[in-house]
């Protein structure tokens, strides 16, 4: 499964692929995390708050595909992008595990992803400096197996989407 994630509704036609899901999150309610960890201890895999993250975080799981698009905002994602991310977090264990050197969290049936993230609204070579040591640092927990950065204008955000999609259609 592709999964499409964007932190506002893009201005692209809906791919004929139905293996293709888009999620425009700004259209959401997706509530902010508490760090209660009762998805890891009460409902394990399960979030306890009741909105529409429950039904975003199992498609993350699924997928093997994925496209964000955010803007950046001080070095890192968007909040509704960050919200949303940050609600995914029942799609890992409480269990660690060494991988690479690190410690990281065991995945919950997590399909390994090959991630795209399109980022516009960078201010400064540094702000994309620091956003691309964050996401280096999150595909390590989010079963990145490859990743890429294409930052872009927000003008460009429709075109650059596209030729993604085009480029899945080709793989």
């Amino acid at each position: 499964m592709k999964l499409i994630l964007s932190d506002k509704k893009l201005g692209i036609s809906r791919p004929d692929n139905p293996g293709i899901e888009i999620i425009d999150l700004s259209a959401l309610k997706i509530a902010n995390c508490v760090g209660c960890f009762g998805c890891w201890t009460r409902t394990p895999g399960r979030c306890v708050i009741r909105d529409d993250a429950t039904r975003v975080y199992p498609l993350i799981a699924r997928s093997d595909t994925l496209l964000y698009v955010s803007r950046i905002r001080y070095g890192g994602y968007d909040s509704v992008m960050k919200t949303m991310l940050e609600r995914a977090i029942p799609i890992q264990q409480a269990f660690i595990r060494l991988y690479k050197g690190e410690t990281h969290h065991l995945q919950r049936a997590v399909e390994p992803k090959h991630a795209t993230i399109i980022a516009y609204g960078a201010t400064s070579e540094e702000e994309k400096r620091l956003f691309e040591q964050l996401v280096a640092r999150n595909a390590c927990n989010m079963n990145f197996v490859s990743h890429r950065i294409l930052f872009v204008e927000e003008s460009e955000l429709d075109v650059t989407v596209t030729n993604v999609l085009k480029e899945w259609e080709r793989s």
